[in-house]
């Protein structure tokens, strides 16, 4: 069946024309779906009973099953792990911070960028997200919760751009009218850098954030960590950053996760400065949540506020975040690993 949430607007409105209805039943499904957050046909109150039945037979309205919920005791941050029709779990993840609540969602059941110190990739892909699945995770958090989502961050499982036509389709559905019309400037976009798709995204001229997975300031040591660096140069992933803030004017993020002994020393925060210093941007140190799977550890304290100092004394606007979540399994896949590890061993 035809998955009806993940339409946008003008495509709901030529199907319902295309079913001989009119066009403002489209408004009326799509106000249900994604402002009034219904989960079935037969709460949209406002349709008729035979459109209701025609509808369930012809559609799919996608629902995330919500199998569990973790709660920090340190500070509040809650985890999701999510079932999707077909079987796969994903996860997300709500933070609230005193300017609002942030959801961070995933965008593909498993990664294959193979990040060295990301649980999300230990497993390889399952598949891409639709768009409703995407979606469906703020839906869900938010009715949770039953506090308003005003941030949206694209960081969790997997590589975003890796699934562009959904991405983008998530981000028209999730900002637009009709919806949650949360702001473009409220949603940031997380890639490891896939060049050609950085430029095809800047070309886009959307108002949403754009944040590098950056985490070393040299090929050598980026290479290390992270393999899209054998395909991608940093010369050429630091182009095309460039080159998205020209289309777009919006400040790039740099995200660095702070690896104790492999990235964090005076000479790599200087080599960082180096690097980005003359771009218009903001740097996120991230200590990097330890995975079992993986010998590295997280920078020493010392070591993480030596890093930052350097940095600000440069001019460089940056910042750490704040360890969220560390008691439940707060690194990205972890949640979703250690669930389906489980699985197996039952």
């Amino acid at each position: 069946m035809t998955d009806i949430k993940s339409m946008t607007l003008a495509c709901l409105q030529d199907e319902m024309e295309r079913q001989g209805e009119k066009k403002f039943r489209a408004k009326q499904i799509y106000s249900w779906m994604h402002e009034k957050l219904a989960e079935s046909f037969d709460e949209m109150t406002s349709l008729s009973k035979d459109l209701k039945s025609r509808l369930s037979r012809s559609y799919s309205l996608v629902n995330l099953t919500l199998v569990q919920v973790k709660v920090s005791g340190q500070d509040g941050t809650s985890k999701f792990l999510f079932r999707l029709p077909d079987g796969n779990v994903i996860e997300s993840v709500l933070m609230r911070y005193h300017y609002g609540n942030s959801v961070c969602i995933s965008s593909q059941a498993g990664c294959r960028m193979g990040c060295r110190f990301c649980a999300s990739t230990l497993g390889g892909l399952e598949r891409n997200l639709a768009p409703s699945e995407m979606l469906d995770q703020v839906y869900q958090i938010q009715k949770w919760s039953k506090e308003r989502v005003h941030n949206v961050v694209v960081m969790g499982t997997g590589e975003p751009l890796d699934n562009y036509e959904s991405l983008l389709t998530f981000i028209e559905i999730l900002t637009g009218e009709g919806g949650l019309h949360i702001s473009q400037r409220n949603i940031t976009v997380s890639t490891c850098g896939i060049v050609p798709m950085i430029r095809k995204l800047a070309d886009e001229k959307l108002q949403i954030t754009l944040a590098l997975s950056l985490h070393a300031a040299t090929q050598e040591k980026r290479k290390s960590l992270m393999p899209i660096a054998n395909k991608y140069s940093l010369e050429e992933v630091m182009d095309a950053c460039r080159y998205y803030f020209e289309q777009t004017k919006r400040r790039i993020t740099f995200e660095y996760s702070l690896v104790g002994g492999v990235n964090d020393s005076r000479e790599d925060a200087e080599k960082l400065i180096r690097l980005i210093r003359p771009m218009n941007c903001h740097v996120n140190l991230i200590p990097v949540n330890p995975v079992k799977e993986r010998a590295y550890v997280q920078s020493k304290r010392d070591m993480i506020m030596n890093f930052k100092n350097a940095l600000e004394k440069s001019g460089i606007n940056v910042s750490i975040r704040r360890e969220m979540g560390r008691d439940i399994d707060g690194a990205c896949g972890q949640l979703r690993k250690s669930y389906m590890d489980m699985e197996k061993g039952g």
